[in-house]
């Protein structure tokens, strides 16, 4: 079972996706509201995958991903967010995010690019 951090400030929204997810077969290892939060969390579970979201109080998710690809150039971050500037999201896949999905989203499109980027990449 692939395991998955929440990184988002809105109790709804990680509500949301958490039942999505374990509708699909994903294992929730941890959930947090705020950049520092997912740090911890991550050093904590080491998951499979992040669904980190931008706004959010204290650190945001680019700072977030920031650091947790410094300290673990493999994390697989995929970021979900209602900001969809072009400049925003070039700066997230410069820094190592895999994906950047904006919200609203649809569902399957959601899973799907959710399995992409667990499936193993043959080198």
């Amino acid at each position: 079972m692939k395991s998955v951090l929440l990184v988002d400030d809105s109790l709804f929204v990680r509500k949301s996706l958490k039942d999505i997810l374990i509708q699909n077969g994903y294992s929730i290892v941890g959930e947090a509201t705020d950049g520092y939060e997912a740090i911890e969390k991550y050093e904590n579970c080491f998951p499979d995958i992040v669904l980190m979201d931008i706004v959010m109080p204290f650190m945001n998710g680019m700072e977030a991903s920031k650091e947790i690809l410094k300290l673990h150039p493999n994390a697989k971050i995929v970021v979900l967010s209602a900001l969809g500037k072009q400049e925003d999201i070039i700066s997230l896949f410069k820094i190592g995010v895999k994906d950047y999905i904006t919200k609203p989203f649809n569902q399957e499109k959601f899973l799907e690019i959710i399995d992409f980027q667990l499936k193993p990449k043959i080198s």
